[in-house]
């Protein structure tokens, strides 16, 4: 797809990985609609900095796991800019939980990690491709959902987010499946990134964990939010003939053996972006 002149939603875009893919569009000369659910203040002055580079910049709260909040932002982009090209579902939450402290992972955890990682995401899909199949150009549309390495091995922050992004790999593929041909539907999935998220999640093991992983990983470094948000414009502007493929982005984790990289700390957190 060649971009200039598209829209693009980021679920999730105030910050880290969301923010990076939206500033890389709109230096392609893409108008980007900045989601966010809580961080008001970031998503607000990366609209200011991106809105510099010439394109234009919407910010709008929402909820993705509430179908009505996703069904209001996405109506809201129709009526500003008459389309909808570019989806990135990159909005999610964890709780930092030992996958071995069972007792600890409640209901609540899992109704909150899957309804925002996994739910959430296709609510977003749902209401995006209903405009998309619409008002997209014959070129096509885009969906990029942001999975993780986790997704694919036993590792992660929990139990309930390793799964939820297991399942958005498979939901990626059964949208391909259900939207082509006019909407290519694709996911990333990154490893350790390091930014303010893990930080906190990890707290004073932050940097050992960090370590442990650059130590092993192949590529000898962890993903930047930039790395990731390459990868995604990378499967937005190739070849018009992929769909349904997961693009890791995680330093040559997954030719290693399953490794147990560091002990979780105990500290729980949520977040979502």
């Amino acid at each position: 797809m060649e971009v200039r002149d598209k829209v693009a939603l980021i679920t999730g875009s105030s910050r880290g990985v969301g923010r990076a893919t939206a500033e890389l569009l709109a230096k392609k000369g893409c108008h980007v609609v900045i989601n966010y659910r809580q961080s008001a203040k970031e998503a607000h002055e990366a609209a200011v900095q991106i809105g510099q580079l010439g394109v234009e910049t919407v910010v709008i709260r929402a909820d993705v796991s509430d179908p009505q909040d996703v069904q209001r932002m996405v109506r809201h982009v129709e009526k500003l800019f008459g389309r909808l090209d570019i989806l990135v579902n990159n909005a999610a939450t964890t709780r930092f939980v030992r996958f071995s402290d069972l007792g600890r992972i409640t209901p609540e955890c899992w109704r909150e990690i899957l309804g925002t990682n996994l739910v959430g995401a296709f609510y977003c899909a749902q209401a995006a491709a209903e405009v998309m199949l619409r008002t997209a150009d014959p070129q096509g549309a885009e969906i990029v959902n942001v999975a993780s390495v986790a997704g694919i091995l036993p590792t992660g922050s929990s139990i309930p987010y390793a799964c939820s992004k297991a399942a958005l790999i498979h939901l990626t593929r059964c949208l391909a499946r259900a939207l082509a041909p006019k909407v290519r539907v694709n996911a990333v999935a990154p490893g350790f990134i390091e930014g303010q998220w893990l930080r906190q999640g990890l707290g004073r093991h932050y940097e050992s964990v960090k370590a442990a992983f650059e130590e092993q990983l192949p590529l000898d470094r962890v993903c930047q939010p930039e790395d990731v948000a390459q990868a995604i414009v990378s499967l937005i502007t190739g070849s018009d003939l992929v769909t349904g493929a997961v693009l890791p982005v995680e330093s040559g984790m997954l030719v290693l053996d399953p490794i147990n990289f560091a002990s979780r700390p105990r500290r729980v957190r949520t977040e979502s972006s």
